[in-house]
C-alpha cells in the first residue's frame, strides 16, 4: 500500500503534511490533494453521482471546514458564487448528503433545520436570537438513564441541543 502526501494549510496558515494510505494505483499523483477530485471521490464513495450541482454545492459546504448552515444560507452562498441552482435542489442535495452520512441534520425548531458538516459524535449550543449553533464535544455531556426503546427498535443516536440566550 502506498501513501499519498499532500501539503495542507491549517486555520492559521501554517503548512503541514497530510498523509493518507491509498493503493498506489488508485489515484494519479497529479490529482493527489485536488479538492474537486477528492470531493468527487467522496461522493462516489457514498453512492452519489458527482453532478456539477452536487460538486458545486459540496465545494461550498465542505470547503470551509466544520460549520452549521440552513438550506437558505447555502442558497445565498450559491447565488453569490453564481452557482445556478434552485432552493428545491439545495434541499434535495442537503437531504441526500445527510442520508448517505456526509452531513448531520439538526432540527432545532419545528421550522428550522441546520446541516452540520461535522459528522463526528458531538452536541450543540443553540444561540437564541442569533440563530447560530456551536459545537459541544461529546465528552462534555454525559447522557445517562435512557429509556429502553420499544420492541424492535434501537437507539441510533442521542443529540443534545442546549439553548442559550444573552443575559439581560
Amino acid at each position: 500500500m502506498g501513501r499519498i502526501v499532500s501539503l495542507m494549510h491549517d486555520k492559521v496558515g501554517a503548512r503541514r503534511e497530510a498523509a493518507s494510505p491509498v493503493h498506489a494505483r488508485s489515484m494519479p499523483a497529479s490529482l493527489a490533494g485536488c479538492p474537486v477530485h477528492d470531493l468527487k471521490t467522496r461522493l462516489r464513495g457514498v453512492g452519489l453521482r458527482p453532478t456539477r450541482q452536487r460538486v458545486a454545492l459540496g465545494w461550498l459546504l465542505f470547503g470551509r471546514g466544520d460549520r452549521h448552515l440552513t438550506a437558505e444560507a447555502l442558497f445565498e452562498e450559491a447565488q453569490k458564487a453564481r452557482v445556478p441552482v434552485s432552493l428545491a435542489t439545495i434541499y434535495n442535495t442537503l437531504n441526500q448528503f445527510s442520508h448517505v452520512g456526509l452531513l448531520r441534520e439538526i432540527a432545532v425548531d419545528g421550522n428550522r433545520t441546520y446541516f452540520d458538516t461535522n459528522i463526528s459524535d458531538h452536541h450543540h449550543f443553540f444561540l437564541e436570537g442569533e440563530e447560530a449553533l456551536l459545537d459541544i464535544p461529546a465528552r462534555d455531556i454525559a447522557v445517562m438513564n435512557l429509556p429502553e426503546p420499544p420492541e424492535g427498535m434501537e437507539i441510533a443516536r442521542v443529540e443534545v441541543v442546549v439553548r442559550l440566550r444573552r443575559k439581560s
